[in-house]
């Protein structure tokens, strides 16, 4: 595995290995790897002959108030990481080099998609989020892009930018990985406590039980299983939800009633980490 620091480097390089005729899958990243990411290049390396995955912890898409400085890194652990899964080249920016003194041009999808979930908590979040994924799409020219669908409003932003913008890009959403009692695997989960791992648990178990209320009970009033949902996590004394949202899969708009492809998403610190998770299903 080679590793990139210079985006005229990396272009030059995607740009021979298409003269050569060779599909190329890119897997961006903020790093700290864990199995979900190592999902994402596992099915690129199905599909495309060169991999490209880059870790670039991108300060636009933080708040003020968030964990920017303290984001998890380790990158002697995610180079190691990928060259055992023989990823061809990692590519690593640095700030100075994506956000140049005087950079001014940002790119936003002002739709629906971007105000509500994540997008109302998070304000600019999403404007942070297309503008580096637009960026690194210009850089590496990937024939296909993988995505985790942990980040499920983050896929439905990107499609909708790729459309927009006319990126003659795939995008692919790869499943959610959860450890083996249920939690989502994310870079933060490192953040907590013994005590608040136990607790965020409530996240999944949350989760299957809308799925049961909507499966096995037939129930279908979104505010019913929002408050099964919501008595569950509020069980533990070290959460604080931030959302718990049934939407249309398609727009992301909330529901009463759940009928047809629905996604069933929330956000909720436990102590000071931020923690996402959403199942998706048809009724």
């Amino acid at each position: 595995m080679k590793i990139i620091n210079e985006f005229n480097e990396m272009r030059q390089i995607v740009k021979k290995m298409k003269r050569e005729d060779l599909s190329v899958g890119f897997v961006p990243t903020m790093g700290y790897l864990h199995d979900g990411h190592l999902s994402l290049v596992k099915a690129a390396k199905v599909d495309n002959d060169i991999i490209v995955v880059s870790i670039f912890v991108n300060p636009t898409q933080f708040g003020p108030n968030e964990d920017l400085d303290t984001y998890p890194r380790d990158l002697e652990k995610d180079q190691s990481l990928l060259e055992n899964l023989d990823v061809d080249y990692l590519f690593f920016p640095k700030v100075e080099q994506m956000y140049p003194g005087g950079y001014g041009t940002y790119v936003n999808v002002e739709s629906g998609l971007t105000n509500k979930l994540c997008g109302k908590s998070r304000p600019g979040h999403f404007k942070g989020v297309t503008t580096i994924v637009s960026k690194l799409f210009n850089i590496v020219n990937p024939d296909k892009a993988y995505f985790g669908q942990k980040d499920a409003q983050q896929v439905s932003v990107i499609n909708r930018m790729v459309k927009d913008l006319n990126f003659d890009i795939e995008i692919i959403a790869v499943p959610i990985v959860r450890e083996n009692d249920g939690l989502a695997m994310s870079s933060r989960n490192v953040n907590l406590s013994e005590k608040e791992r136990q607790d965020a648990l409530t996240l999944s178990k949350s989760l299957n039980k809308a799925k049961d209320l909507i499966l096995l009970d037939n129930i279908k009033k979104t505010d019913i299983i929002k408050n099964e949902m919501m008595e569950i996590i509020e069980s533990v004394d070290s959460s604080k939800i931030d959302y718990i949202e049934i939407v249309d899969m398609e727009n992301l708009e909330s529901i009463d009633i759940v009928e047809g492809k629905v996604l069933i998403a929330l956000a909720v610190h436990i102590g000071k980490t931020r923690l996402i998770d959403n199942i998706i299903m048809e009724a």
